[in-house]
């Protein structure tokens, strides 16, 4: 596999905007309300400097490939539910190399270094995926008129 490294996402980074960009095109629509520049800003604010919330993205030399969050509050409808693994995202090109998973696991290990016991996520079609990653299914509903699966995963605190 190439060599890909998994990295945090600062807010002055040059692939700050760039990620941003993906996931609007990605996810946008379940956010009317917002204007693309009005998102992408707040895309921006969510690259902390440790704990939630935290981008980080995986990095094929110096050209980004992928994303995934730790977030706050990824839905709406479910304020009590927190923090959020959001925004996974890879290139359509880049897909099918475990790329999201590292991701994801990155994500996880960011939670458990700041003692968060359980996150959550929501998805439309990728739960085989995350059920092999050790996520279960926590409720269906329709959120935004899309079908969706809350998925939720407990954390061991320490060594993974």
């Amino acid at each position: 596999m190439e060599n890909i490294s998994i990295v945090r996402l600062s807010a002055d980074s040059p692939h700050a905007t760039t990620v941003a960009g993906w996931t609007y095109a990605e996810w946008g629509y379940l956010h009317p309300e917002e204007s693309a520049e009005a998102y992408c800003e707040a895309f921006v604010a969510q690259c902390g400097e440790g704990g939630v919330p935290s981008v980080f993205v995986a990095m094929h030399g110096e050209a980004p490939v992928g994303t995934a969050s730790l977030v706050v509050d990824d839905m709406s409808v479910r304020p009590e539910l927190t923090p959020w693994l959001a925004s996974v995202f890879v290139l359509p090109a880049w897909r099918g190399r475990g790329i999201a998973s590292r991701l994801v696991q990155r994500v996880e290990h960011e939670a458990r270094e700041w003692g968060i016991e359980r996150c959550y996520l929501f998805t439309p079609d990728q739960q085989a995926l995350y059920r092999r990653l050790g996520w279960r299914d926590h409720e269906s509903l329709s959120y935004r008129g899309e079908e969706v699966t809350i998925m939720t995963r407990a954390l061991t605190i320490g060594p993974a």
